[in-house]
């Protein structure tokens, strides 16, 4: 019995506990370096946004720092087991360079999340046209970004198409110009009709009166005479008071007889003997 116990004796002694020590402490290392991670995180991210930062930008942060910080914890725990981390880092370095050259297009996008983030050309909110979508922004992630379409369709569009083409923010500014083409026959009165429009124009409580709105000639068309109807309102009012006051527009010439000519054409018959 004693000669057993002496036999084992150094295999507990050299390997058994130093290596449970540094397991135990390596575990210790990863869960608290992670509990301390995402309590710098959160911290980080409410400095951010008591300070007025974009929730984009506070996010898009709080993801970097956190994996950054868990990448070193990572590394702590590795070495106190004793992996060779700069041999590891190496490795991982020579991997990552063949993971970048067959993932160029998610890395592509990552970059241009990157940069919508930093120069932030519409934020989470804003109603914008890019890629060929329009619509509200949902999210900005780091590889796409979320739009919601006028009729709820969710839409994921990659942000290299956002970035390389041309966007339009529809919510950046506060007020928006509705434009309208209002065509009166040949035979109607000009300025009558002229009269109508700014009328109609002035009654209507939510357009704005700086920067007053503008009843103009435009053209002498093939079939009518055009005025350009130009009120300024806000930009969350655009559509609903643009339909207001076309639906105005009709009913007011209809009951004022003033025509609104639409395309057609008239046909002559000769009768040839």
């Amino acid at each position: 019995m004693d000669t057993l116990m002496t036999t084992n004796t150094p295999w507990v002694n050299i390997y058994l506990i130093p290596w449970g020590i540094r397991i135990i402490t390596a575990i210790l290392i990863f869960y608290i370096g992670r509990y301390i991670a995402r309590a710098l995180t959160n911290t980080t991210k409410n400095l951010m946004t008591r300070n007025g930062q974009d929730i984009t930008l506070v996010n898009f942060t709080g993801s970097i720092l956190y994996i950054a910080l868990i990448a070193a914890v990572a590394i702590a725990a590795l070495d106190q087991i004793g992996v060779q981390t700069t041999s590891l880092l190496a490795i991982l370095g020579a991997a990552g360079l063949a993971v970048g050259l067959a993932l160029k297009d998610s890395l592509s996008n990552f970059s241009a999340g990157v940069m919508l983030i930093i120069f932030r050309p519409f934020k989470q909110g804003d109603f914008i046209e890019a890629a060929g979508t329009s619509g509200t922004v949902d999210h900005i992630g780091i590889f796409n970004t979320d739009i919601t379409t006028g009729d709820n369709r969710k839409i994921i569009v990659p942000n290299n198409s956002i970035f390389g083409g041309t966007i339009t923010n529809i919510s950046a500014n506060p007020t928006r110009r509705i434009d309208l083409i209002i065509g009166i026959g040949y035979e109607d009165d000009l300025r009558k009709a002229k009269d109508i429009l700014e009328n109609i124009l002035q009654q209507h409580s939510d357009i704005l009166d700086d920067p007053a709105p503008a009843v103009a000639l435009a053209e002498l068309a093939d079939s009518s005479i055009n005025f350009n109807v130009r009120p300024w309102v806000k930009a969350e009012d655009y559509w609903g008071i643009r339909s207001q006051l076309l639906e105005t527009i009709k009913i007011t010439f209809d009951q004022e007889n003033i025509s609104i000519p639409y395309p057609q054409q008239d046909i002559h018959l000769h009768k040839i003997n």
